[in-house]
């Protein structure tokens, strides 16, 4: 079999990169944007920080629902979410002049800190790096699929990259960074020590982001990953007040129930019932650092406490056990802040590279056009001098 030239690895790797260029620097910019979301939500919105200056306990989910309801007597909470420790928790709710409105609670101080009617930046960055803000049609996303597609193209820029870069590992322990030798120099010297430095992390974003595309397959294909929760069958006689169903079991008590299911379950996404055949749909972390924030889940009849449905890492099959820990892998948060901050750096990396290797193939574009044109302006001038000597 013919041995593939330097110069044909090259060539693929420029290939893998360049023609989608923009688009994979905006994925690469906007992910690494959406690592620290939540700490540049604290940042910059002094109603979404949890301050706790009296060390009071947390409250539960419970009773930021009950807070909420007081406050808004009309309204109905859909979702309870709970983010950071140092982040507030927010409810879902709508009420007769908000179709739509987050309250942001404080945790601690039970204090409702802001109404929010609008997008929350932690949404649209998430919402802009996953799917670019195309619309979901029957279960598929055009810019889910684009994003997630990415992927293969990482991988292939990978590989060839490493093809191109012989004896790669050396950048390991004799880095070579030459600032004064020219920007083409410069350029070339950081991006193959940035792509050498981030091959974990390429190589983690590339797998990561290929199960996000076979997921995508899945779910335009009505593939169901995590089972839908049961209805409940079997109605009691229901009692109405107020167009309310008085139901025997609270939110409060299937939170219980869930923390005795589960002694370490935090519950971090609630769904209340919607409806009198709806269920208590709690949702939760526990012990397992590479499961995401939705891993445990326990879902309990409202009008009898019984347990309809578990969801637990332990018992997860395949499908599932890779839907739970791609997000925590891709976005960082297996360690909290510290391997936020490694993941954010290394997005700049990879950012950095595909900037640099489009400033690399410009310069050498322009180079190439250059040089046909002297040697077009070359062979003229020759024809030229031959003709007038014949003549």
């Amino acid at each position: 079999m013919a041995k593939i030239s330097n110069r044909l690895w090259f060539q693929l790797h420029g290939w893998m990169s360049l023609p989608i260029w923009i688009l994979f620097c905006a994925v690469c910019l906007t992910g690494t944007i959406a690592v620290v979301s939540h700490e540049l939500t604290w940042l910059t919105n002094s109603a979404a920080r949890a301050d706790n200056p009296n060390n009071l306990p947390s409250k539960t989910m419970a009773e930021i629902t009950a807070i909420v309801e007081n406050t808004y007597p009309s309204a109905k909470v859909s979702t309870v979410m709970n983010y950071e420790p140092y982040l507030v928790n927010v409810a879902i709710f709508t009420d007769s002049d908000k179709p739509y409105a987050l309250a942001y609670v404080n945790q601690y101080t039970g204090d409702i800190q802001q109404i929010n009617q609008g997008v929350t930046f932690i949404g649209f960055m998430r919402t802009l790096h996953a799917w670019l803000l195309f619309p979901w049609k029957n279960n598929y996303s055009i810019g889910y699929y684009m994003v997630s597609a990415m992927a293969i193209t990482m991988l292939g820029a990978l590989i060839t990259g490493l093809m191109v870069y012989k004896n790669f590992w050396r950048a390991f322990t004799q880095p070579k960074l030459r600032l004064n030798q020219g920007k083409k120099t410069a350029l070339a010297d950081l991006h193959r020590l940035a792509g050498v430095w981030s091959i974990w992390f390429i190589l983690l974003m590339a797998v990561t982001g290929i199960w996000y595309l076979v997921q995508a397959i899945l779910w335009h294909n009505d593939v169901e990953i995590d089972p839908h929760a049961p209805i409940v069958s079997d109605i009691p006689n229901v009692s109405i007040y107020g167009e309310v169903p008085q139901r025997p079991v609270s939110l409060a008590d299937a939170l219980h129930i869930a923390s005795v299911k589960y002694p370490d379950f935090k519950s971090t996404y609630i769904l209340p019932p919607e409806h009198y055949r709806d269920t208590y749909k709690l949702y939760g972390e526990g012990d397992f650092i590479f499961f995401d924030q939705y891993s445990y889940g326990v879902v309990v009849n409202p009008w009898n406490g019984e347990i309809m449905q578990v969801r637990d890492p332990n018992e997860m099959n395949i499908l599932q056990t890779l839907s739970h820990i791609a997000n925590p892998l891709h976005y960082g948060t297996i360690g909290g802040i510290w391997t936020k901050i490694i993941w954010f750096v290394f997005g700049v990396f990879l950012t950095g590279m595909s900037i640099t290797g489009f400033l690399m193939w410009g310069n050498r574009t322009i180079q190439a056009v250059k040089k046909l044109k002297n040697d077009e302006t070359s062979d003229n001038a020759s024809s030229y001098t031959l003709n007038k000597q014949e003549s």
